[in-house]
């Protein structure tokens, strides 16, 4: 029983990702991998973390410590993680016309989709087609803008990097030197919605497009949006205005951003950016403390089910949110839009944030005890909000620094990588195979009613 437990659906992806990260850490070890010094195991092991959880914190400089086999290495990583190493295992065993599992079925179906219940070959070819197409036309755009900055590869890393919601780049300085650019800013934000909307959303953005396209006397009866999809999208669109919003009025406020064009430019790609992907065009490391604080929430947010991006996602957010206007109107349901959430997905969003948070002040308070944030307040001014902000990018998947990473301790790295790998795959995910272990009790304790608040 412990060895079928063990080899559960819900766990084989933590296996893939896992045996996934050690293959790329002992190619990034290689001296093949290489430009300059040799990097250490550790730091080959962040790297590869990193990149197969698609978060894009460093320690080394990618563009410079690496050769393009090493970046080649990267860019692999970030497509496997991606899109799921699980997809391309299954993709593989279709495309072979070989049976694809009931265990691949069942893992697909939870790491892309709401429902697992659908045609698995169909799905996986229209994922893998639209992703290609996407991020060729990222790539081509790119270098039609900047054939100097973005060479051929180059725009071909960025354009995977932003589609999967990496934040790996090849330029020392990120993407601050197109702050400015409204072409690649655009392109890159462009990217980094996709991918962070979901397959799922894709897939129907991509079906209604087709309808919208074919005259109507072809067309099957209109089917509009799914309710999921709406929500999605919404709670999407909301989240970067708003977000947009409030750090434009941080930073123009503060005076850091004197040109009001190009603070809204950058107050919207930073938006973007920091629930998923981790690209910036502004100095994160002088931002302002509310500017800060904005991103954190908007990183633990992160992106939706199913895409590239982690945090608890938009879906859960939203749920909490019409919970809580509910139960300030009184009401007795969760409702968003023409439906009313079901008690069993509520139950698993709260239970979702609550083991996140969990996570994220465990994690804090390590990290302050290995990252030296024990001594007085006044001799590290800044200290604690360095470290939540690189604990919530790292949980959240996002890769955003306030220039914390590159100093981490040995035992600060080892606790951002296990942040990664728990981010990536989901809290839900370990919270779940932990459940598979435990027996259910036969029996239930007396209740009583208890004084909150």
């Amino acid at each position: 029983m412990p060895t079928k437990k063990l080899l559960s659906p819900l766990a084989l992806p933590i296996y893939v990702f896992a045996a996934a990260i050690l293959a790329g850490a002992a190619l990034l070890r290689s001296p093949a991998s290489h430009a300059g010094p040799t990097v250490p195991f550790l730091d080959a092991l962040f790297t590869a973390t990193s990149a197969t959880c698609v978060t894009g914190l460093v320690v080394v400089d990618t563009g410079s410590a690496f050769t393009p086999f090493g970046q080649g290495v990267i860019l692999l990583l970030i497509q496997l993680g991606g899109l799921g190493i699980m997809t391309y295992a299954s993709l593989f065993f279709y495309l072979w016309r070989r049976r694809v599992s009931l265990t691949d079925h069942i893992a697909v179906g939870q790491s892309l989709l709401q429902d697992p219940s659908f045609h698995l070959g169909h799905f996986l070819l229209r994922v893998v087609a639209s992703v290609a197409v996407i991020e060729a036309l990222g790539a081509l755009l790119l270098y039609l803008m900047d054939p100097v900055g973005f060479s051929p590869f180059s725009a071909v890393f960025h354009s995977i990097s932003a589609f999967c919601n990496a934040g790996f780049g090849l330029l020392p300085d990120n993407l601050m030197r197109y702050r400015g650019h409204v072409g690649v800013n655009l392109v890159i934000m462009a990217l980094i919605v996709l991918g962070g909307l979901g397959f799922t959303v894709i897939v129907e953005l991509y079906r209604l497009s087709r309808q919208r396209l074919r005259p109507r006397a072809r067309l099957v009866p209109w089917r509009g949006l799914s309710w999921y999809s709406r929500t999605v999208l919404s709670t999407t669109a909301f989240l970067i205005v708003a977000g947009a919003a409030l750090l434009f009025l941080g930073e123009y406020a503060l005076s850091t951003w004197t040109d009001w064009a190009d603070a809204a430019l950058a107050a919207m790609f930073q938006s973007v950016t920091c629930r998923t992907a981790g690209f910036n065009t502004v100095d994160i490391g002088r931002m302002g403390e509310a500017s800060l604080g904005i991103m954190i929430l908007l990183m633990f947010i992160g992106g939706s089910p199913g895409s590239c991006a982690g945090g608890i996602k938009t879906t859960t957010f939203r749920v909490l949110a019409a919970f809580g206007r509910a139960q300030m109107r009184g009401g007795r349901q969760a409702v968003i839009g023409r439906f009313a959430v079901d008690d069993a997905t509520l139950n698993r969003a709260v239970t979702l944030t609550i083991f996140a948070m969990g996570i994220v002040l465990v994690s804090l308070l390590v990290l302050c005890f290995t990252e030296g944030a024990t001594q007085a307040h006044h001799l590290a001014p800044g200290r604690f909000l360095d470290i939540l902000f690189e604990v919530v990018s790292a949980f959240g998947t996002v890769g955003l620094s306030t220039g914390l990473t590159p100093n981490l301790t040995p035992a600060g790295k080892i606790v951002v990588i296990g942040l990664m790998f728990v981010g990536r795959l989901g809290p839900i995910v370990f919270l779940s195979v932990l459940q598979g272990f435990q027996e259910r009790p036969r029996y239930q304790w007396p209740e009583q009613g208890m004084l909150i608040g």
